[in-house]
């Protein structure tokens, strides 16, 4: 007996395939309980009105969103096909493929996420759908054949009262090897370290900080990107805004450090232009080019 909605969104995913039968039960759900959407720019805000309330959903990009099940299922094994490519390592892989990726697995996260706006409150739903894109970008990896794992430094530090621990959690350790090498005590200088989040909205310095506190605790230059959904939220007025701090990037960038990269499934305009574009790309071009040129740098 299938679970219900709510279940199936809080429910921990290992597979593509587990990500991929829970958003079209949610598309499913929202083609029937949706009305009343505002359009702004190339974003669409839907919402529901049950019981004389209204509850919104998270803004969704309209030419990322795949707003069919039958449409998205025909799509998802599109996008089998083209990681069974990229894990057989038989490149290039196409601009048209590169949006199958971006587009399915944007709609994985965001139809997720609409189902959190709906059936869950929000307090309760923001660390669950922050734990499914994590767990997504993890499946993604798995599926690619990138060998991938959890790890938390353990830093430790003097104080009055003895040694303390600092644990510096990282989402997600890429590893060009056939196993992780990293430990809660080391990082391997040829492994990658991932910051994964929905948004870089007041995240964006901690991913900074992390490396150069990486740095200095291991002594030896470590590669860190970050790979974000989107950067773009409702406004209580309508409409909606874009909420990455663009100037603030590349001062961080010029003097704190660099990292190896920030990768989007959605990137906000600012993103695509020039000097932005220098460090700034879809995740796309990650999974199908950029993983294979920083494992060998």
């Amino acid at each position: 007996m299938l679970d219900p909605l709510d279940l199936q969104l809080k429910s921990k995913k290992k597979t593509l395939l587990e990500f991929f039968k829970t958003s079209r039960n949610v598309l499913t759900f929202l083609n029937f309980s949706t009305t009343d959407t505002l359009i702004s720019g190339d974003y669409r805000i839907s919402k529901q009105k049950i019981e004389g309330s209204e509850k919104y959903l998270r803004p969704i990009n309209t030419k990322l969103f795949i707003s069919d099940p039958i449409e998205f299922e025909n799509k998802f094994l599109e996008l089998l096909i083209v990681l069974g490519k990229i894990k057989a390592r038989n490149f290039p892989i196409l601009d048209e493929e590169k949006i199958i990726i971006d587009s399915v697995l944007y709609t994985i996260q965001q139809s997720i996420g609409a189902g959190f706006d709906l059936l869950l409150g929000s307090n309760s739903s923001r660390k669950h759908v922050g734990n499914r894109f994590e767990e997504l970008v993890k499946a993604v990896f798995d599926e690619i054949g990138v060998s991938n794992k959890k790890t938390v430094l353990q830093i430790p530090y003097k104080t009055e009262d003895g040694e303390k621990i600092y644990k510096c959690e990282n989402d997600i350790i890429l590893s060009p090897f056939d196993k992780v090498n990293s430990t809660s005590s080391f990082l391997d200088k040829d492994e990658i370290v991932v910051s994964a989040k929905t948004t870089s909205k007041d995240r964006m310095g901690k991913i900074f900080i992390d490396k150069m506190l990486l740095e200095t605790f291991v002594g030896h230059p470590q590669k860190v990107i970050g790979i974000f959904l989107n950067d773009v939220q409702r406004k209580e007025s309508g409409g909606i805004s874009h909420t990455l701090v663009s100037g603030l990037f590349m001062v961080y960038t010029q003097f704190l450090t660099s990292l190896e990269g920030i990768y989007y499934l959605d990137p906000p305009p600012a993103a695509l232009k020039k000097p932005f574009s220098n460090h700034m790309k879809k995740f796309s071009d990650l999974v199908s080019v950029d993983i294979f040129e920083l494992f060998s740098s």
